[in-house]
């Protein structure tokens, strides 16, 4: 796959649809080899497959440096659990695992409201959806906790003033991602990945056909 080709918007797209429960890669992969890109091509190129296939890793260091700076601050904590559920409910596969996995807890104690937290049916006509697939969350649209949380977080945010930490705690993981993305060198490893990954997307448009 050549990655000089792959805009940011599909990119963002392929990071909000794939599966983010799978482990993240060992260290001694993580921080393997590192080299020097020989132009600005191919650095776009190999930021952009580190980027896609590091992403478990990177979202990990990302909450250990924010977690760093608010080891005093409890209620940070919870505004900074609260802003990367906000996030991680952007992501198709986390939040259709989220919504199963409290639908089924609740399922345990009242039957009844776990069937109220079923996702609507989408009409079908030809073998297609009528209309564009909509992601829920606890038989409500996505947007809706998406909205509750980070509203909830930004109060946190401000009632804590730890906000200002947050952004520097956000650009240190920030810098650190942009570093080793852009000098790690990809192994064989994340190319087949990205062939795996091709191969995933392509037999899943093939399916819903």
């Amino acid at each position: 796959m050549d990655w000089g080709n792959v805009t940011a918007e599909d990119l963002i797209d392929a990071l909000r649809e794939v599966d983010w429960s799978s482990p993240p890669r060992p260290l001694s992969e993580f921080f393997a080899r590192f080299t020097v890109p020989r132009s600005s091509a191919k650095w776009n190129s190999r930021f952009k497959c580190n980027l896609y296939y590091y992403r478990t890793n990177y979202f990990i260091l990302i909450v250990f440096i924010v977690g760093l700076g608010f080891l005093r601050r409890p209620v940070s904590i919870l505004a900074a659990i609260l802003t990367a559920l906000s996030i991680a409910f952007l992501n198709d596969s986390f939040a259709g695992t989220f919504s199963e996995k409290v639908t089924r807890t609740v399922r345990q104690f009242s039957p009844h409201l776990a069937a109220k937290m079923r996702p609507p049916l989408t009409p079908v006509i030809r073998g297609r959806p009528s209309t564009k697939r909509i992601v829920h969350i606890c038989g409500r649209p996505r947007w809706v906790f998406v909205v509750m949380f980070s509203s909830v977080s930004f109060i946190l945010w401000y009632v804590s003033c730890g906000l200002f930490t947050v952004i520097w705690a956000l650009a240190v993981a920030l810098l650190a991602i942009l570093l080793h993305a852009s000098f790690r060198t990809p192994n064989l490893k994340a190319r087949l990945n990205t062939f795996r990954e091709e191969f995933r997307a392509v037999w899943r448009n093939y399916s819903e056909l």
